[in-house]
C-alpha cells in the first residue's frame, strides 16, 4: 500500500463542531428511512447517553460517507447492569456511497474500538425483513438465536479469534 493508498482509507472523525453539518448532511436511500433513524436523531440520544454512545463520521478522500454510532457497555436489560453488552447501534452510509465497502469498514472500526476495551463480543440490531439489512450483517459473520429486542432482529459476533476463525 502506498502513502496515496493510505490518504485515502476511509477514517472514522469524532462529531464536533467542525463536522457537525457532514454528519448532519449524511442521507440514506428513501427507501431505507424506515430502517434506520436519521443522523441527527442518533445525535441526540448520544447527547442523553454520554459515556455510552459513541458517535462518529465515516470521512473518505475527505468527504463524508456515512455515520455510525456504537453502543458502549450499555444496561441491555436495563436491570442495573446485569447484562452490559457493546455493539453497532446505527449505521447510515449515503446513498451514493453505498456499496463501496464503508458498511464493512465501519463493522470492522467499531469491532476494532470494543476489543480495544476489553470486549469479546459485538452485538447489532436490524430491521428484519427482505428490505432489511440482515444479509450483510450475516456476511460478516454476525448469527441469531431468536432474540429481539424492540421489534428488532439482534445480532451478535464472536471477537475473539475460535478455530476457524473470527468475523470481522
Amino acid at each position: 500500500m502506498t502513502s496515496a493508498d493510505t490518504a485515502r482509507a476511509p477514517r472514522l472523525e469524532a462529531i464536533t463542531a467542525a463536522n457537525l453539518d457532514a454528519a448532519l448532511g449524511v442521507r440514506i436511500r428513501p427507501d431505507q428511512e424506515h430502517a434506520v433513524a436519521p443522523v441527527v436523531k442518533s445525535l441526540a440520544e448520544a447527547y442523553v447517553h454520554p459515556g455510552a454512545a459513541w458517535p462518529r463520521l465515516i470521512v473518505d478522500d475527505g468527504r463524508p460517507v456515512g455515520f455510525l454510532m456504537a453502543f458502549l457497555d450499555i444496561d441491555w436489560r436495563q436491570d442495573g447492569g446485569s447484562v452490559l453488552r457493546s455493539g453497532l447501534w446505527r449505521l447510515n452510509i449515503a446513498a451514493g456511497e453505498q456499496r463501496r465497502g464503508y458498511g464493512r469498514f465501519a463493522v470492522a472500526a467499531v469491532a476494532a474500538e470494543i476489543r480495544r476495551r476489553g470486549g469479546r463480543e459485538m452485538y447489532v440490531t436490524w430491521h428484519p425483513g427482505a428490505d432489511g439489512p440482515e444479509g450483510f450483517y450475516r456476511g460478516l459473520g454476525f448469527r441469531t438465536d431468536g432474540e429481539t429486542s424492540g421489534g428488532q432482529t439482534v445480532g451478535v459476533l464472536d471477537l475473539e479469534p475460535r478455530t476457524g476463525g473470527a468475523g470481522v
